[in-house]
């Protein structure tokens, strides 16, 4: 259960399933379906698809040993390639004039990936916590900047069940040995902070 989770709630995945949730809360509903998709595309594919295929050829031409990346010092490249591929996101949002808190959301990802980056270079902090973090964040910042089109009640169910989720992905990772308690919430308070902070100044 606890893979599971870890798994389903992957840091290559939280932004997608972010973005699936701004596109369906936020007044971008008001889109067409067809233009929602696209975007939702576009972001699995950049902060997705192509980290997972950059993995694959760290582990292919042995510069990582195991894709999980277990060990910190594994992470490095990774990580350095996930913060690229969200710059390369905000990049994508700015150029197709999306919301200035769509792209801040995205920027916030980026520092987020930034600062595990070179916290990791010393100490291991949870990049899926950070995730799911940064997840919880912009949900709050949303309600905060009364960008929600659904219901006050639906708006805070969606912030409850995000909180849950963390505190189920923080075990899933503790019960794991991936990381220590303090790892686990200095990762949580990482994307929570950059995505709140970003949004919250700059969108």
């Amino acid at each position: 259960m606890a893979r599971f989770t870890s798994t389903v709630l992957s840091p290559l995945l939280t932004p997608s399933y972010a973005m699936l949730m701004a596109l369906s809360i936020s007044p971008k509903v008001l889109d067409s379906v067809g233009s929602r998709i696209n975007l939702l595309i576009i972001i699995l594919g950049i902060t997705c698809v192509l980290p997972m295929a950059t993995i694959a050829l760290l582990h292919n031409f042995k510069f990582i040993k195991d894709k999980r990346m277990v060990k910190r010092d594994e992470r490095l490249l990774p990580y350095i390639a996930a913060t690229v591929f969200y710059l390369g996101a905000v990049w994508y949002l700015a150029y197709t004039h999306e919301p200035q808190w769509m792209v801040m959301f995205a920027a916030g990802g980026a520092l987020a990936c930034l600062i595990s980056t070179l916290v990791n270079l010393k100490w291991k902090i949870s990049a899926h916590m950070a995730g799911m973090g940064g997840l919880l964040g912009m949900l709050c910042q949303l309600d905060a900047m009364d960008l929600e089109v659904v219901s006050p009640a639906w708006m805070m169910f969606y912030i409850i069940v995000a909180i849950g989720l963390c505190g189920l992905l923080g075990s899933a990772r503790m019960l794991l040995k991936r990381h220590t308690f303090m790892q686990v919430v200095a990762g949580w308070a990482n994307g929570f902070l950059c995505v709140s902070l970003m949004m919250r100044l700059f969108g």
